[in-house]
Order: C-alpha cells, then sequence, then structure tokens
C-alpha cells in the first residue's frame, strides 16, 4: 500500500485528513489530503512555521489576504501568525507535503481565523 493511500492518523485543525511521514527535534513532515471540492477551516497557527508542496490535485490557498493557485509542485510558506485557508477545485483531492518547524504542538496550536471562503 502506498503510504499515501493508508488511512489518515488524523483531522487537521482545518479539517484535512493527516498522515504523518516524520518528526525530530527542529521539524515535523506530513501528508496533508483535503478531498475534492472541498474546503478547509480557515486558521492561523500561534508558534508553528510551514512549508507546503502539493504534490497532486488542483485548487488554491489563501496566505494572508493573498490567494494562490496551487496544482503538483507548487510551493508556499506559512509564517506563524498568518490566516491560511485552502480548496480543491478539481475532480480529485488536493494533496500536499508539509514541514512544520518546530514540530507540531498539537492542536492547541491552530485558532480559528476570518475565512476567504466560506
Amino acid at each position: 500500500m502506498d503510504i499515501f493511500d493508508r488511512p489518515a492518523d488524523a483531522i487537521a485543525p482545518d479539517g484535512s485528513e493527516v498522515r504523518h511521514l516524520a518528526g525530530g527535534v527542529n521539524g515535523s513532515m506530513a501528508h496533508f489530503r483535503l478531498a475534492a471540492h472541498n474546503v478547509s477551516k480557515a486558521i492561523e497557527h500561534r508558534q508553528v512555521e510551514e512549508l507546503w508542496c502539493f504534490t497532486a490535485g488542483e485548487g488554491e490557498m489563501c496566505v494572508g489576504d493573498e490567494v494562490h493557485a496551487v496544482n503538483p509542485g507548487a510551493s508556499l510558506t506559512i509564517p506563524p501568525r498568518t490566516r491560511f485557508q485552502f480548496r480543491s477545485t478539481g475532480d480529485g483531492p488536493l494533496e500536499a507535503i508539509g514541514v512544520t518547524m518546530p514540530p507540531w504542538p498539537g492542536d492547541s496550536e491552530a485558532e480559528p481565523a476570518d475565512p476567504y471562503w466560506v
């Protein structure tokens, strides 16, 4: 079984599926999947920075007040205390690998933010 096809380890505070890939002292890495035609919840992180690289699907990601078209190979940085939200606009799920620095401390790290998309 492909690692990305195994059951999700968790549901992220934004509503996407999470599959944990690796973790270390200075960061962690996970695979995120948002089902086709779905919109995530808008959140912001208290202290972590994330680097995302999209691996499948088509969609858009709002970071702060900027909206970016995303598809395989697109990469974005999500600074701490910055609202972000994403949506799948294609017929398949939108998928990304995310690196979190420092490692994800738990769900209290994420706070609700004003949504870009309802």
